[in-house]
């Protein structure tokens, strides 16, 4: 027998009646649950778990689903900001006060979600979700391609063709963005002997390396750190270490550093 726990766990803990029935959830579970309080009834046809998300069960109630910048940060996608209203996926033309209304399939794939968000957000914001479905979720690049073909997407195809899927961070994203923007030359991942990979070289001649505090709190990799940062150095590749906080809220003056810094490469050459 199916465990309605389990189910809902699987919808992220809201699901619709239909849904707990084709998984094989019976109406004596089902009642069962809700007298016990393990489930609640949160709208018509709608259950949740206790600990479930109130956005998740906010949106499943209306009825739809989380779709555009919602459903990357549901899904565990990068994502710089959080929605202030959640993005829903309907396929009706209904509007609802308080969300942000897609017309789109429901519920939207991976690839559906990732399309509207190249569409609907902001340039950084929409790379930055469709880099990481690319490097963590492994969607294919063909396929958004594919899906970016039409005359409208002209600006979505661009965001598309700076997608790097070896790409180890969001931080890493933005830099990349950032630099190019600027007129700057960037490669990704450029192996140096003794150290590994670099995250980024700038007009081959400076390296830059994105530091994210949660990754680096451990000894192991504190000293894994300095010794790629020693690396460099004897190399003879300059390298600026850079913040999430930096990149996010203060990009002119990354981008005045990182000038800086090759003008005085160049006047010492």
């Amino acid at each position: 027998m199916v465990k309605i726990d389990e189910v809902l766990a699987n919808y992220d803990g809201v699901a619709r009646a239909k849904h707990l029935a084709a998984a094989g959830v019976s109406d004596f579970q089902l009642k069962a649950a809700l007298a016990s309080g393990a489930v609640a009834r949160v709208s018509r046809g709608v259950y949740a778990l206790p600990a479930a998300d109130p956005q998740l069960v906010a949106i499943r109630s209306l009825p739809a689903e989380p779709t555009c910048v919602s459903a990357a940060q549901f899904g565990g996608l990068w994502v710089l900001e959080a929605p202030e209203q959640q993005h829903v996926a309907l396929t009706h033309s209904r509007s609802y006060p308080g969300f942000v209304c897609h017309r789109a399939p429901a519920p939207p794939t991976l690839l559906d979600a990732v399309v509207q968000s190249l569409r609907c957000l902001p340039e950084l914001d929409g790379l930055v979700i469709a880099e990481s479905a690319v490097v963590l979720k492994g969607l294919p690049l063909s396929a958004l391609r594919q899906r970016l073909s039409g005359r409208n997407d002209a600006r979505a195809r661009r965001i598309v063709a700076s997608i790097v899927p070896q790409s180890q961070s969001v931080i890493e994203c933005m830099a990349r963005f950032q630099l190019r923007r600027a007129g700057f030359h960037v490669e990704s991942q450029v192996n140096v002997p003794g150290m590994g990979h670099l995250d980024l070289m700038v007009d081959g001649r400076l390296g830059i390396e994105t530091d994210g505090a949660g990754f680096h709190m451990d000894r192991n990799s504190f000293e894994e750190d300095r010794r790629r940062w020693n690396v460099t150095t004897r190399r003879g590749v300059p390298t600026l270490v850079v913040s999430y906080p930096l990149l996010k809220y203060r990009p002119q003056e990354f981008i005045a550093m990182v000038r800086d810094a090759l003008n005085r490469l160049a006047a010492a050459a």
